[in-house]
């Protein structure tokens, strides 16, 4: 039985992997944005071991999401969920970061330094990555005209960065597809239920196949992301920009 922390649980894929940890007998940690949203949970939150409260958009509640975990207790494995990708604009979070940035990756990073290390990580990803520029020099889009699809593509790289770094991890990236969600909305190809299959799987499993590390994967079949996401330069740059945007440091092993 593992402990599983899930960001962006309330609803969606989140909601749906953790009602399908609760039923494989694991226990979950859930996590809202806001109070409001954690009301809305319902009867998963009076089965989960915790739920925690805070906005990914802010830095402060990204540390206080940390802490509310680690007080918890060591996660067996944390699926990195929460995500974001039409916004029509930029927008700006409390420390001036794009929107979208801060929760695809400003907040997948920080949590990861932040939290207790896990024995398992795995990183919502999407196959719009492979539509990124590869370029590092704006991350956070300050100068670059807007473009919420090549917004998305970094978080790949931030999992295989930390496959690298931490071998003692299984870190993995998923593709869930176009999934029928608030976000994918109702003409989307992929039923919940498949969209969250391969992350629980990554998450528990003890199947061979699900023991790896650094792999991209899509509908439980590993798939070939970006090139630059495979790159150790582009991984080791990354983080690099990830810590000075952040002040967050991620230990090297």
């Amino acid at each position: 039985m593992a402990l599983v922390f899930i960001t962006g649980s309330s609803d969606g894929l989140g909601r749906a992997a953790a009602q399908s940890l609760l039923g494989g007998g694991h226990q979950v940690v859930l996590h809202a944005r806001s109070a409001e949203r954690a009301a809305s949970i319902g009867e998963v939150a009076s089965r989960a071991s915790g739920v925690v409260v805070g906005d990914l958009r802010s830095a402060a509640q990204i540390n206080s999401v940390a802490d509310q975990v680690n007080a918890i207790g060591r996660m067996d494995a944390i699926i990195h969920n929460a995500g974001m990708y039409t916004e029509r604009s930029r927008g700006s979070t409390p420390e001036g970061h794009a929107g979208v940035i801060a929760v695809n990756i400003l907040a997948p990073y920080m949590l990861t330094a932040l939290i207790e290390r896990p024995a398992r990580l795995v990183y919502l990803s999407s196959g719009l990555h492979r539509g990124g520029e590869g370029s590092l020099a704006d991350l956070d889009w300050t100068k670059r005209t807007w473009d919420p699809g090549k917004a998305y593509a970094e978080v790949v790289a931030l999992a295989f960065a930390v496959a690298r770094r931490w071998p003692q991890v299984l870190s993995n990236a998923v593709d869930p597809g176009w999934v029928r969600t608030k976000m994918g909305g109702p003409g989307a190809p992929v039923d919940i239920e498949t969209g969250q299959r391969t992350q629980t799987w990554l998450a528990v499993s003890d199947d061979p196949a699900a023991l790896v590390s650094g792999r991209y994967w899509h509908h439980l079949r590993q798939e070939q992301p970006a090139k630059e996401a495979t790159d150790p330069e582009f991984q080791d740059q990354l983080i690099a920009r990830l810590s000075e945007l952040t002040g967050a440091a991620l230990p090297q092993s």
